[in-house]
């Protein structure tokens, strides 16, 4: 993940040219920034030097008017930039191919260039059509938008076809007469009583605002003036191919101002006018998955302004985002922030927090922020202030060790790395941890810049670490360099991946003469050619690497699995001549329509007692000793495990980041974890997973929990584990404030520990000596005392609910004198999402507090349930609000009651806008302001749920809190109810109930019958395809035989629904007694 530190940078640009920069783009190892009259081209390197500069002439200015839209071929060497009068002018970037000397030496890949203007040409445009948005590009050709909603491909060559519309399947002119899906459920007749807005394809009155393009997807993504998202696909021959680009999806918003697409993630992002990301999943849908704001830490679109540009980084982890009129953040995907320029009073501030006058100029992009872009690697993000633009500001990144690809994990070690640095994470003398800066030899690191792997040995006493060509090493006991002696020798290496065994650092490298990949075994003591002790060649480009003991695992793409083992004879030094012996002893092929893995790490085998099992006969037989199993993280976040002996994949959880494999790590005497197979992270927080001995070990119902205390941290990102102390150390960011104009950025370590969570889970499965014994090797450990305070404070706080529930009302008061005001022990209990510890206190606030404040609270918490989805806590609150509101009504003057402002928080607050809200039944609107509010939290959870197609949730939510779904589908059945096309839908609400399980089948049958209850035809079709009820679909196709035609062609036509042929033909033998004549009439009367 991604942290800054130390102060941002500023490279100038020209001040009389500062209204606002038009273009800001990093390509390799330059950055162009292009300005209303002037082109910069910058290094984007080790070290910032102007290369180019273009001005342009004031006749030029006068005749053609400002610099308005730019875009950088993908080659870094034309320029295309629109003028303000839309003329369309081309650059030609020329570098001089000599090498840039700074300080006596020379520096690789960069060089002097020149810009020359080689082309100018008026765009030829209808008349009161304008340019209305950003370009995008791929090798051959240029897109942008217009003001009548076409799209304009233009040739780097200036040559400029005919603009097009973007059409989709139900409006395009050249669609094929056979029917593909005919059952549409949006007839006409149902459109005309719809108040939903027509796409903008059917209107021809929005203009495209903002284009964003991904060659890798092949998706174009254009957003429209009515805030309307056309999600397209590209044909094979990109933008220079118009009949190739069609609309498959339309994303309906209310705001959206910007957009920008993770390729690798598949993740859209779009920036809203109100302040806030919405992110969408597109390889589901465009499921929305999150929404992202600076709202839990009191600042409002008052305070930002709405979102203006966001940027994701290479590795799609994380994004930056930079709003009209303050700051800018940097997100991981799962919510976590990572980096904010916007000063902090605290996390949970009520309000925006003041910022004092004289302070104004310590804080970057104060003014806005109109421009962001990080570089190729993710170290440096650049910004352009809005009302500030004659400088462009650098911050400085330093990366998390995520796990992933070729390069081992460090487990010995928390290490973050920069562009020329190590940020290694260690604790000072009073035990607090601190980041100890380690910088890379400048001989290394100026030829070979920037650091790309860095992985720590298991002993914990090396560091390897490779920048573009070469390796050195770090003895951090002697605190001494380790480099090639033979400079020749480090530019033969392309480090693409490394790992430790034992005492051997392995490269993955890159042969470029040959494109071939290899394996380099070299001992720590010597990097020299002349002690190379192993050269394993590589079929292909591998994907993931991991080690485990004398075990390497190499996976190629799309999903082949080799297993090698390494036999070293002799000593391991320089006074011997050590024989290395590397043999494939397992090869998988496996054929997977999942994502591809990002990470895999093997799970060693374990007795019945937890231990590892290890070789005590010396034995021979190389499978019996090899791990038989190992973790796989897939880009999607999946995280499994695959069986390697069978090729079974299981899935454990999802939405996962990355994960510590620890039950192979931890051996040595004084590991607090050994109860700890493995823990993962992502949105949901850290989740710990204990061994489970039954008949099956990875079953997540008695694998799995989930201790409250390691929920998601919205600013600690969590980096690894220090297994002598049972913590897990994270990081998350600090300013300092000094005399210069912006503060120093420093990550900041923070050590939270799980030595109470390891205790509790022993104790709750009485495991009492082994907690014991826990308990014992933890007596000195500095956090020992605090996690004992911790634990009984867990079980004090449910005892303290507990007895209160059970003790007299009359003699509450006196309790919680003792024990604590009940008001702070619920929002204690709140923040720490101890939601069902926080429910009991709802009784206590309401006998003590009043009832205005325990409706409050138990609106609240009403709120957070319904967001974790504890659907049965949710239904209890749901009954007690309904209870005490109409109790609080009928016993209250209009004075006492909740102020209308109050109430409006939980009647608006809801980030779900439900598309319907007009046909709101008459009897909502007459409820009193407390049921109204509880009935406008459920229906906005129902809202969200039913479009997200999150049908096992719904039924979950329905039966929890006794919510009346059958008035809701009547109301609902032409907004979020409703299903727009039979084939898209069926293929949806398949994946989404996954009918191969029985209580996902339960659920299906549930919905069934409240559809049948309200007539709702579209659900009943899919829901009984689904269920292959033919009675239910006979039934409703005799006496609609038009509907029954539709189905069967629509079902016949798809390759995905071969599986219903079966059904297809029961429905057609039951059908055959309805007459021919009818078939072509229509539908019975």
């Amino acid at each position: 993940m991604y942290l800054a530190y130390g102060w941002p940078q500023s490279i100038p640009l020209d001040p009389d040219d500062s209204d606002r920069v038009v273009l800001l783009r990093v390509l390799g190892r330059y950055l162009l920034a292009v300005c209303p009259a002037s082109l910069h081209l910058w290094s984007a390197a080790q070290h910032r030097v102007r290369l180019a500069r273009f001005d342009r002439s004031l006749d030029s200015l006068a005749a053609h008017g400002q610099n308005a839209h730019a875009v950088w071929s993908p080659d870094a060497k034309t320029v295309a930039v629109l003028t303000s009068s839309f003329y369309l002018h081309i650059y030609k970037v020329q570098f001089s191919g000599k090498p840039l000397i700074v300080g006596g030496k020379q520096l690789p890949g960069l060089c002097l260039a020149s810009i020359s203007q080689i082309i100018a040409e008026k765009v030829p445009l209808a008349n009161g059509v304008a340019i209305t948005s950003n370009f995008v590009c791929d090798s051959k050709s240029m897109l942008l938008g217009l003001s009548n909603g076409h799209v304009q491909v233009v040739s780097w060559n200036a040559e400029f076809p005919d603009s097009f519309k973007l059409g989709c399947s139900q409006c395009s002119a050249e669609k094929s007469t056979a029917i593909v899906d005919a059952l549409v459920f949006d007839p006409p007749s149902l459109r005309e009583n719809s108040n939903a807005r027509p796409a903008p394809c059917c209107t021809g009155n929005s203009s495209i605002v903002h284009v964003e393009l991904s060659v890798k997807l092949r998706l174009l993504v254009a957003l429209y003036s009515g805030c309307h998202i056309a999600l397209c696909t590209i044909g094979k021959k990109g933008l220079k191919q118009p009949g190739g680009i069609r609309v498959e999806r339309w994303l309906d918003t209310d705001d959206a101002m910007c957009t920008s697409v993770a390729s690798e993630q598949q993740i859209l992002a779009v920036g809203c006018s109100r302040g806030v990301v919405e992110l969408y999943d597109l390889a589901e849908n465009a499921r929305h998955i999150r929404t992202i704001s600076l709202y839990d830490w009191g600042y409002s679109v008052e305070d930002t302004g709405p979102v203006a540009c966001i940027s994701w980084t290479p590795d799609n982890c994380a994004f930056a985002v930079g709003w009209k009129c303050r700051g800018l953040t940097v997100w991981s995907v799962s919510g976590c922030r990572l980096m904010c320029t916007i000063r902090q009073t605290g996390s949970n501030s009520a309000s925006s927090p003041m910022v004092k006058p004289n302070a104004l100029k310590f804080e970057p992009l104060m003014g806005g922020t109109s421009q962001i872009q990080w570089d190729d690697y993710g170290y440096k993000l650049f910004a352009v202030e809005e009302s500030l633009s004659e400088r462009i500001l650098a911050f400085s990144f330093a990366k998390c060790c995520l796990n992933r690809g070729l390069s081992g994990t460090t487990y010995s070690h928390q290490i973050l790395y920069g562009e020329d640095r190590i940020l290694l994470v260690q604790p000072d003398d009073a035990d607090e941890l601190k980041l100890l800066h380690l910088n890379v030899p400048v001989s290394y690191i100026s030829q070979n810049w920037p650091v790309l792997h860095v992985v720590a040995s298991s002993d914990g006493m090396y560091l390897a670490v490779a920048g573009s060509h070469g390796l050195v090493l770090y003895d951090l006991r002697n605190k001494r360099w380790r480099v090639f002696g033979d400079v020749t020798q480090e530019q033969r290496i392309q480090c693409k991946g490394l790992l430790w065994l034992g005492k051997i650092v392995i490269v993955c490298n890159y042969v470029e003469s040959s494109n071939m990949y290899e394996l380099l075994f070299f001992p720590r003591y010597h990097l020299d050619y002349s002690s190379l002790l192993y050269r394993k060649p590589l079929l292909g480009r591998p994907i993931v690497m991991d080690v485990f003991e004398d075990y390497i695992l190499v996976t190629y793409s799309p999903f082949d699995v080799h297993i090698f083992h390494v036999m070293i004879s002799g000593e391991l030094s320089p006074a011997s001549s050590p024989v290395v012996q590397v043999s494939t002893v397992r090869e998988l092929s496996i054929m997977s329509p999942k994502s591809p893995p990002v990470s895999m790490r093997f799970i060693p085998e374990q007795n019945d007692e937890g231990v590892l099992k290890r070789d005590t006969n010396g034995s021979s037989d190389l499978l019996s000793q090899q791990p038989s199993r190992c973790l796989i993280l897939r880009m999607n976040g999946e995280l499994s495990v695959l069986d390697m002996d069978d090729g079974h994949e299981h899935a454990l959880t999802n939405s996962v980041e990355l994960f510590w494999v620890t039950c192979s790590q931890f051996e040595e005497k004084g590991s607090l974890i050994k109860e700890v197979s493995w823990l993962d992270y992502g949105h949901r927080g850290m989740q710990v997973w204990y061994p489970s001995h039954g008949a099956d070990p990875f079953k997540q119902e008695e694998f799995l929990q989930l201790d409250p205390e390691l929920e998601f941290d919205r600013e600690v990102y969590p980096l690894g584990l220090l297994p002598n102390v049972g913590v897990v150390v994270g990081v998350s960011q600090r300013m300092s404030f000094s005399t210069a104009e912006f503060p120093c950025f420093e990550p900041s370590p923070q050590a939270q520990t799980i030595l109470h969570c390891l205790l509790r889970h022993l104790l709750q499965r009485d495991k009492n000596e082994e907690a014991l014994r826990l308990a014992n090797l933890s007596a000195e450990k500095p956090h020992f005392s605090h996690c004992l305070e911790w634990l009984l404070f867990t079980v004090f706080d449910a005892d303290i609910s507990s007895v209160a529930r059970k003790t007299d009302g009359r003699h509450w008061a006196d309790l919680f004198s003792a024990a604590g005001r009940s008001t702070e022990m619920f929002e204690e209990c709140f923040q720490r999402r101890w939601y069902r510890t926080a429910a009991c206190y709802i009784l206590v606030i309401a006998k003590l507090e009043g009832p205005a404040v325990s409706q409050y609270c138990a609106l609240r918490l009403l709120q957070a349930t319904l967001d974790e989805s504890l659907y049965e806590l949710a239904g209890e609150l749901v009954r007690f609000l309904l209870r005490s509101g109409r109790d609080f009504e009928n016993a209250t003057t209009d004075s006492e009651k909740l102020s209308p402002r109050f109430l409006g928080y939980f009647l608006f607050r809801s980030p779900y806008k439900r598309q319907s809200s007009d046909l709101k039944s008459n009897s909502m609107k007459e409820l009193s302001p407390h049921i109204a509010s509880v009935m406008n939290i459920l229906e906005s959870h129902a809202s969200y749920l039913m479009s997200g197609k999150e049908l096992s949730k719904l039924v979950s939510f329905v039966k929890g809190t006794q919510f009346d779904l059958v008035e809701y589908l009547q109301r609902e059945r032409l907004g979020s109810a409703r299903l727009e096309n039979f084939a898209s839908a069926l293929e949806l609400i398949g994946q989404k109930l996954r009918m191969d399980t029985l209580q996902s089948r339960l659920d299906a049958e549930f919905l069934l019958a409240h559809m049948c209850s309200v007539k709702f035809k579209e659900w009943i079709v899919v829901l009984a395809t689904l269920l292959r009820r033919a009675e239910v679909l006979v039934d409703l196709f005799r006496h609609d035989l038009r509907l029954w035609q539709a189905y069967n062609i629509t079902l016949q036509s798809h390759d995905v629904f071969r599986e219903y042929l079966d059904l297809l033909n029961v429905l057609e033998e039951q059908l055959s007694s309805v007459s021919d004549l009818t078939l072509q009439n229509g539908p019975l009367s």
